[in-house]
């Protein structure tokens, strides 16, 4: 049956495949990104977050089948906290409410092996407490040294996955029968990396830090498979789950150990 799926950074990378993957199965997507897309808005903003939730509704009167928040950057600057974790967030609890009008509700976000990484506990405590402008300020104070400025984005995955796995049981979701969960990508071919794998030099340094035994670097369409199925109706019951699509690093990094 063809559903409504409302799939935020549809322009490029990730979020281009998984729209593309759902319109060939012939499922309707509101897009969204800063452009190129069916809904333009701007993640670091509340205003922004805000005018995406009405857009859709003005699309989508009648409701949503599935929401896919994808829509990241990787910068180490204060935006990445604004996009990777606010408004991610924003995103999810913004559009709940058209996806109770779904007999088959669901939500998918992304995170990241990079959750597995070094991170700032001030800077997560900080979004996971829904505090922005503390989260801000603590991103502006690390982004000012260059290696301190490389657990910003860490930091908004492990924030992001903790988000995930608090909110999915409740009754908001898991209650109203909406299965939530994550995806973690391991090193995906997207735009977002393209100026690392430049060189061998910098494709061997990612292969140090994130080894992927199965099948190496992915294209992004690997992750959209995983997030098509998420927000199917054949996911009933996979609930709070941060999925690791990585080819094997967190089974090298963490071994045995396990949430």
């Amino acid at each position: 049956m063809a559903r409504t799926y409302v799939v935020t950074g549809a322009a490029s990378g990730i979020g281009e495949s998984t729209a593309g993957l759902l319109r060939s199965r012939g499922h309707t997507v509101i897009g969204v990104d800063l452009h190129d897309a069916d809904v333009t808005a701007d993640l670091t903003t509340v205003d922004g977050r805000a005018g995406l939730a009405d857009a859709v509704a003005a699309m989508a009167p009648d409701g949503i089948d599935a929401v896919l928040a994808i829509a990241g950057l990787a910068h180490p600057i204060p935006a990445t906290v604004a996009v990777n974790y606010f408004g991610m967030v924003a995103t999810l609890e913004n559009l709940r409410p058209s996806l109770l009008q779904s007999p088959a509700p669901r939500a998918a976000g992304v995170a990241s092996m990079a959750s597995l990484m070094p991170f700032d506990q001030d800077l997560v405590d900080a979004m996971v407490a829904g505090d922005e402008p503390r989260a801000l300020a603590r991103a502006a104070t690390l982004a000012e040294d260059p290696q301190l400025g490389q657990l910003i984005y860490s930091s908004t995955k492990v924030a992001f996955a903790r988000w995930i796995r608090r909110h999915a049981p409740t009754r908001e979701w898991a209650g109203a029968s909406i299965p939530l969960n994550a995806v973690a990508p391991g090193v995906i071919l997207t735009p977002m990396v393209a100026p690392i794998l430049e060189t061998e030099e910098g494709r061997e340094q990612i292969r140090q830090g994130v080894p992927m035994p199965l099948n190496g670097f992915a294209e992004p369409i690997v992750v959209a498979h995983l997030l098509t199925w998420l927000t199917s109706e054949e996911n009933t019951h996979l609930c709070g789950q941060v999925v690791f699509v990585d080819g094997g690093s967190d089974a090298v990094i963490r071994g045995d150990s396990v949430w």
